[in-house]
């Protein structure tokens, strides 16, 4: 079998991917639609939002239950979460004797064609790819983009572009990102994550000075946040401080100071590039969101308000909040009562970041909690929605947890919910199909 990096893209026909429907790999299948590959897939779910736009572009997918032999591809790429969910269909696809290959390492054979823009970090990576990508597009320098949700601009998680520029959010989770030698690399913040995989935060740092090790030309960083200050300074490359443009950022219709230090990410890449700064902020100024990243939903026939949110660390759910409570203060005309449902995201992450958890609600008037979503692990005893809802509750919120979706779902319809409220679904699970019910009462 040819080595994971000498794979041959130009042979590849036909090519197979394991989890076909994830936000990731589903931007992966595009990608070989957009090369002319005869794309196939498996999922064990339906996902219309990305499984649809797949179908329609020619793609073949199946699911778990209609597929009784796994088909013959030149190359199979897989999801992650399918070395968990289904381990058999991967170890099923190295006996067929052809190249297997996680999504990142796929993605790391393709982006060697292009220079690539990889934006990295803890937090804000999916909004800072999207607010590079739409800069590079107004500027006319047509990228190729990759990234983590649906933007708004291009309605898709993938773009097919003729420049020379690849745009990608570059994961941390199992060193995804060191698939890749980036030609500018973008961190954002550095904090301990994924500590299902990552020992601590030094171990999470010793991933980050690698990819910027790796790092051909620039490196644009927070120079305020340590843990990537120490990093930069530890390698002999190229540095942009992004705080520099902080003052440049044009007033943004995304709110939160988190969301103006990705647009400062942004225009500290397009200086870079020598693109014009008054077309890059006329760029963020228009910049209308990404799929999950605070997206406003809709309203109820009642009048209130409901947002989805992907924010599944203590970080970004304070970063969230405060968002909130600059659109609806907790006083005054604009003011809103701010529930939430909140679906915490693994059973490591919630445990070792448990007492941040608790504190991280500060500004809600009300939290639901739903049952933790498990993804890649197994159900640990140990830690629950019910404990973090007494821990939430201790700190002073209201806070409650309910068994099931259909449970929570009752529980939002006897709040009786009004214009005075906004009610936000939160997390990197299912929580957002509460909101699809919610609009629908």
């Amino acid at each position: 079998m040819q080595k994971k990096n000498q794979v041959d893209l130009s042979k590849v026909k036909k090519i197979f991917f394991v989890g076909i429907g994830g936000i990731g790999i589903s931007a992966g299948a595009q990608l070989a639609l957009s090369r002319g590959m005869k794309v196939l897939g498996l999922n064990d779910e339906e996902s219309p939002k990305t499984i649809e736009p797949l179908r329609a572009a020619g793609a073949i997918i199946f699911y778990m239950n209609e597929m009784k032999k796994l088909p013959l591809a030149d190359l199979y790429v897989y999801s992650d979460a399918w070395l968990h969910r289904g381990p058999e269909v991967i170890e099923e696809a190295r006996e067929r004797g052809k190249p297997v290959l996680s999504y990142f390492e796929f993605l790391g054979v393709v982006a060697k064609e292009y220079k690539v823009i990889a934006i990295a970090g803890t937090h804000g990576k999916t909004t800072t790819t999207a607010m590079v990508a739409g800069i590079l597009i107004d500027a006319g320098l047509d990228p190729t983009v990759v990234v983590g949700s649906f933007v708004k601009k291009f309605g898709s998680n993938f773009r097919k572009g003729s420049g020379k520029y690849l745009v990608l959010e570059a994961d941390e989770y199992n060193r995804h990102f060191l698939n890749f030698n980036p030609f500018i690399t973008v961190v954002t913040n550095i904090e301990a994550d994924h500590l299902d995989y990552y020992k601590d935060l030094a171990d999470v740092q010793n991933a980050f000075g690698q990819l910027i090790a790796q790092t051909e030309n620039t490196v644009i960083y927070n120079s305020k946040d340590t843990s990537t200050h120490v990093l930069v300074h530890d390698n002999k490359i190229k540095v942009v401080d992004y705080i520099k443009y902080l003052d440049r950022v044009p007033k943004l219709s995304v709110p939160g100071e988190h969301n103006r230090k990705n647009a400062a990410a942004a225009l500290a890449v397009a200086d870079f590039l020598s693109i014009n700064q008054k077309i890059a902020q006329k760029s963020l100024a228009e910049f209308a969101g990404t799929w999950r990243r605070l997206e406003k939903r809709g309203q109820t026939e009642s009048g209130t308000i409901v947002y989805d949110d992907y924010a599944h660390h203590p970080t970004e759910i304070r970063a969230s909040i405060e968002a909130l409570r600059e659109l609806y203060p907790e006083r005054g005309e604009r003011q809103k009562n701010i529930t939430i449902l909140f679906q915490p995201h693994l059973y490591s992450r919630t445990k070792m970041l448990f007492d941040d958890f608790a504190k991280s609600f500060k500004g809600a008037d009300r939290v639901l909690l739903l049952p933790i979503y498990f993804a890649r692990e197994e159900k640990d005893e140990n830690v629950s929605s019910e404990k973090l809802a007494k821990a939430i509750t201790k700190e002073g919120q209201k806070a409650e947890a309910y068994p099931t979706f259909p449970a929570a779902e009752e529980a939002i319809l006897a709040l009786n919910l009004g214009p005075k409220d906004v009610l936000v679904t939160m997390g990197a699970g299912e929580a957002y199909k509460v909101a699809d019910k919610v609009l629908q009462f």
